[in-house]
């Protein structure tokens, strides 16, 4: 009677602890649809730990295709940034296809149809509040805590495990074997039962360290499968193509979950185990059944790799899509569709009131071009700003159908920059030697098939003497022109303009500066600079008189002249 009443509190306390987990588990919902809906429209606020986007290349670099951005285009342009202020992600696969996106514009011939179904679900997203968080809550579920990409692990794997169940099998039979023999000769039964009870053990915490790392990312397989049966019931015709391809890789990959409590209980080889697991504890390390199960889901991802990435793309992609309809709200209004010319319509970049994601008040500016551009003006006046912006709304455009900006329309560019650039010291480079690698790079692509190159250049040469900075500038420009590359650059070389005044547009911004202040519009001008501040603006940061007088003599003179005296 004893046993059976303590039997009943047993029971009574694990289903009160199982009703206080569902009750913890609708107020965290709830939670989570409130603030979705209260911040739907606002900017991300999230704040990233240095390991939390360890696996966001992950999806990236395992799927290659024929452009893709490369670092150096990336961190001159600060992707990073953007990719921060766009990212409304609640998985980290969605994270993983987001950054994917953006390091991969479309330039191929499907362009049409991979625009066109981006849209179709965008704008589904963007207009139905309900279908858009019933996903966001079930890609919560997934979650974001892996540090690492499944796609990582996967090399790994590859490399280092042996899946091979034959030896933990072999000792199973071994075990049994010797309690049969405890039958017949108990003291040679007994001994040989203990000699492999105290191996198998052994051989257990010598297996369990190793595979130990990659639970984490067979919990999020598991998840990531899991959840396609939400997903299932919760289909849109607009989203029905998706959900069929998911339920047909889930289909194939339903026996990784099955059975896999024995290894991924959460208490599994823990103080804190209850003692259901406390039990299975010494039957995992007895019988290995634990190690036994986690290479089978091993073998298993391994035979269906392509169901399984099947699986991260469409998943990474609805979530990445979720994000980007959200990054439109946030925009509030300051967005377009962008519209993608012809081969027979030239390489023109036109737009409308292009603003850059990351400036909190930004100026809007236009350029309506069919050749490179040559912006001059002062420091701080605008000019890097500017072709940050046009190269970022060209990627934006390209990637996520997106446009900041009131209208844009051009061409399927292959888009490259040269601009923050640095020495290389484990090279041995120095910054010169930096920035003709970085332009070569431009000039080999040129070279080579495909859509065409869309440039961004700040500062050309400014690593080397004027004179030899202009010559080669002025060439290597020119060379951009003639081989169809639209370059946008910007330069202090006033000298430039009138070499290159044929092949580029001009442009230019500028600054008022008084006695005591200076003042940017930073609005884009045609025609080349006629004011010079940067003497100017010594005197507004209170360098002495005679420094500023002197400078601005020495260079009226050489205007005059040409001469330095």
């Amino acid at each position: 009677m004893e046993s059976f009443t303590l039997l009943v509190v047993l029971v009574g306390f694990v289903f009160v602890a199982y009703l206080l987990g569902v009750r913890d588990s609708i107020v965290s919902e709830k939670k989570l649809t409130a603030w979705l809906k209260e911040n739907y429209g606002n900017a991300p606020m999230r704040k990233y730990k240095d390991y939390e986007l360890d696996h966001i290349r992950g999806y990236y670099e395992n799927h290659t295709e024929e452009f893709q951005i490369d670092d150096i285009t990336w961190n001159d342009l600060n992707m990073d940034g953007v990719f921060a202020r766009m990212n409304y992600c609640l998985s980290a696969t969605g994270e993983e296809y987001l950054y994917y996106m953006l390091r991969t514009p479309q330039t191929g011939d499907d362009c049409e149809s991979v625009f066109d179904d981006m849209e179709k679900k965008i704008s589904f997203f963007s207009e139905n509040g309900e279908a858009r968080l019933k996903y966001q809550l079930i890609f919560n579920k997934i979650g974001r805590k892996s540090r690492y990409s499944i796609y990582d692990y996967l090399k790994v794997l590859d490399n280092n495990i042996d899946f091979s169940n034959k030896r933990h099998y072999l000792m199973i039979v071994l075990i049994l074997l010797s309690i049969v023999l405890c039958f017949f000769k108990f003291g040679l039964g007994i001994i040989l039962l203990l000699a492999l009870t105290v191996g198998n053990i052994v051989m257990y915490f010598g297996q369990k360290n190793t595979i130990e790392p990659y639970l984490e990312t067979y919990r999020y397989v598991l998840k990531a499968i899991n959840s396609v049966a939400l997903f299932s019931k919760n289909n849109y015709p607009e989203l029905s193509d998706d959900i069929e391809k998911l339920k047909s890789a889930a289909d194939e990959l339903k026996g990784f979950g099955r059975g896999s409590y024995i290894l991924m209980s959460p208490t599994r080889m823990n103080s804190s185990a209850n003692l259901t697991d406390l039990f299975l504890d010494y039957i995992r390390m007895w019988t290995h059944v634990d190690i036994i199960k986690f290479n089978k889901m091993y073998k298993l991802i391994l035979e269906k790799r392509n169901e399984m990435d099947t699986i991260l793309t469409i998943l990474g992609r609805l979530d990445a899509l979720i994000s980007v309809a959200c990054f439109r709200a946030s925009l509030q209004g300051c967005v377009s569709v962008p519209e993608f010319t012809t081969d027979a319509d030239g390489i023109r970049y036109s737009a409308k009131e292009l603003i850059h994601p990351l400036i909190e008040t930004p100026v809007p500016n236009s350029i309506n071009t069919d050749k490179g551009l040559l912006i001059t003006g002062s420091n701080a006046s605008g000019k890097s700003t500017f072709l940050k912006t046009a190269a970022i709304n060209a990627i934006l455009s390209q990637s996520v159908h997106t446009a900041m900006a009131t209208s844009y329309k051009a061409p399927l560019y292959r888009i490259y920059s040269s601009m923050a650039l640095n020495d290389n010291i484990l090279e041995g480079d120095s910054y010169y030697i930096v920035e003709i690698k970085s332009m070569k790079r431009i000039i080999d692509a040129s070279k080579t098939t495909g859509a065409p190159v869309l440039c961004f250049v700040d500062e050309v040469l400014r690593g080397t003497n004027t004179v030899e900075r202009i010559a080669a500038s002025t060439e290597i420009l020119k060379s951009f022109a003639d081989s169809g590359v639209l370059c946008f650059a910007a330069t202090h070389d006033i000298e430039l303009t009138a070499l290159l005044n044929k092949d580029f547009n001009l442009y230019h911004f500028e600054g008022n500066v008084t006695d005591n202040d200076v003042h940017f519009d930073y609005m884009i001008k045609e025609g080349a600079a006629i004011n010079r501040n940067a003497i100017r603006l010594l005197g507004v940061l209170a360098y002495d008189s005679g420094i500023v007088d002197r400078a601005q003599k020495l260079a009226d003179k050489f205007t005059e002249t040409g001469v330095w005296a």
